[in-house]
């Protein structure tokens, strides 16, 4: 049994690795800090492979599918992703496309890949990573939202597709609130709902894969947000993740 965990240096995917290693898997773990990969691998009981690559570049999403598409990889997660905080006019260009590239090019790409090889075994599990932004529209954070909606859009009309085909190859998408990951500190961002151990949100991630969960949203407070967010009026959900998000950045 074989894993491939992008973005494994830290937060989500870093124990996400950690427990699908518990579980007897075997792993390759992708991300840009050699150090951090290393610093992983020694603590896994299972086989770890390092790749070092910058996925935010298609050449090298495609580099990377091709080193390890003849492995028996059975799931895919596609974790490696960043966000970033402020006025839409003032954000730099140059890091939204760097964004955009990543949450979703790469998403997209590895996605494709993969499923295309699961559908000839007939097995497999793709695991996409999005958020709870992908529920509604981020003023202040408007290209990272935006990335989101893309990735859980693009996850569940795959799924659907593999639905009617009768496939057994899985498709999911998860979705978490706040989670106690670096990633505040590269958005310069400060949660103030409670956020969850990512420990914990890696765990239930899996678990729920497993089980074939679509849409996987750890937390009961953000399935209560979730649930809610279906019956609030657009203009009026744009004001209040205005106002959350202005609370965010202090």
């Amino acid at each position: 049994m074989k894993a491939l965990i992008t973005g494994a240096s830290s937060g989500i995917g870093c124990d996400m690795a950690k427990f699908l290693s518990s579980l007897g898997y075997d792993l390759i773990v992708v991300a840009r800090r050699k150090t951090r990969l290393e610093k992983l691998k020694k603590e896994l009981p299972t086989n770890v492979d390092i790749i070092v690559s910058d996925l935010s570049s298609t050449f090298n999403c495609m580099k990377l599918y091709e080193s390890v598409k003849n492995e028996d990889i059975d799931i895919v997660i596609n974790n490696a992703g960043f966000g970033l905080a402020g006025e839409f006019s003032d954000t730099k260009l140059e890091k939204e496309l760097d964004m955009i590239d990543l949450n979703i090019k790469a998403v997209h790409t590895l996605t494709k890949c993969f499923l295309n090889d699961f559908k000839k075994k007939n097995k497999g599990y793709i695991l996409n990573i999005a958020s709870s932004a992908a529920f509604q529209p981020g003023p202040l954070m408007a290209t990272y939202y935006a990335t989101k909606v893309y990735v859980l859009n693009l996850t569940t009309a795959i799924y659907e597709e593999l639905r009617r085909e009768k496939s057994n190859v899985y498709v999911g998408c998860l979705c978490p609130g706040p989670v106690d990951t670096e990633f505040n500190k590269v958005a310069k961002v400060e949660f103030k709902l409670p956020g969850l151990s990512s420990e914990y949100v890696a765990k239930y991630a899996i678990k729920k894969m497993f089980k074939r969960k679509l849409v996987i949203i750890p937390g009961t407070q953000m399935k209560l947000v979730y649930y809610a967010s279906k019956l609030v009026p657009r203009k009026l959900k744009l004001k209040i993740t205005y106002n959350i998000q202005r609370r965010k950045l202090g």
